[in-house]
């Protein structure tokens, strides 16, 4: 039988953590362990690592070693590209930021307390990064809607309006298919469509606005690990604004019984998609952060 691989042992340790309340034996017996779930740098995908931890002064360190290797490990590259992560220890769960910290003092301690990381950094010439893990503010009954439940709402309608706007042209296609070949389809149906589409359009781009002028200089003053991340949504709100423009081309461009409903359908439902994962990606990545600063 061949040997497991790493990936199969990292699952048996994530399976040991959760179901024992964040106990697994050896190799793990008496160490205290974490499980760091971050975003994927480039797939946006999730990722669970076990990972040693140290509470130090109030301060809870994660340490980038990879065993010595003279590579960093991937969970590093994921959290410098996305700072919220998320924390399991025992069998507390939470949303943190994570920051990549420079300080002499905290890692002379962390090798008084751990000496294995001390011999982790002769074995290569890299820098090994300590990580602090910040809480956030979790989710409770007794709280009050935050920043980041306002943004979502947000996301739900303009969702909403987009699904809105495709069900109009499926309408419209549901009219050409039932009568004669380009006959034109009820007026009012694509003037209704029109005026959703500008609503929408609209909505969004005060949406972004907001965003760029509002929250997002209140998170980068509270929580400046997430400037990478806050730059990289203010470029994506560029690119969102030329989706937008070309729904509403695309729409006011319709021409009723001459334009084919079904090609339509196909240009909108790509430039839908863009815009959805543009949603998610906001709200994988600093709807916990906005909750935060409302506190």
């Amino acid at each position: 039988m061949p040997a497991p691989s790493f990936g199969d042992f990292q699952k048996w340790v994530i399976d040991e953590f959760r179901a024992n309340a964040g106990v697994v034996g050896d190799p793990f017996e008496g160490s205290s362990l974490l499980l760091l779930t971050t975003t994927g740098a480039r797939t946006r995908r999730r990722h669970t690592t076990p990972l040693g931890y140290l509470d130090i002064d109030g301060v809870r360190v994660v340490v980038a070693s990879a065993g010595g290797a003279d590579h960093h490990p991937a969970w590093l590259h994921n959290l410098r590209a996305h700072p919220i992560v998320t924390v399991e220890v025992g069998t507390e769960k939470y949303p943190a930021v994570a920051s990549v910290m420079e300080d002499r003092a905290l890692w002379d301690e962390v090798v008084r307390q751990a000496p294995g990381y001390g011999e982790y950094q002769r074995k290569t010439s890299r820098v090994i990064p300590l990580v602090e893990l910040r809480p956030l503010p979790t989710a409770g009954a007794e709280r009050v809607s935050g920043l980041g439940d306002f943004v979502k709402e947000a996301h739900e309608w303009l969702d909403t309006e987009l699904e809105a706007v495709l069900a109009q042209v499926d309408e419209l296609i549901a009219t050409a298919d039932t009568t004669t070949p380009m006959t034109l389809p009820p007026r009012t149906l694509h003037d209704q469509m029109r005026e959703r589409c500008l609503a929408f359009c609209g909505a969004l781009e005060q949406h972004h606005n907001g965003e760029d002028r509002g929250a997002f200089p209140m998170l980068a003053a509270e929580f400046p690990a997430l400037a990478p991340t806050l730059e990289k949504l203010q470029a994506e709100h560029v690119v969102v604004a030329e989706t937008n423009a070309s729904i509403r081309e695309l729409v006011e461009g319709y021409v009723p019984g001459v334009a084919d409903p079904r090609g339509l359908r196909a240009e909108l439902q790509g430039l839908v998609s863009r815009l959805r994962e543009h949603f998610a990606y906001e709200e994988a990545t600093i709807l916990d952060a906005l909750n935060a600063i409302n506190r």
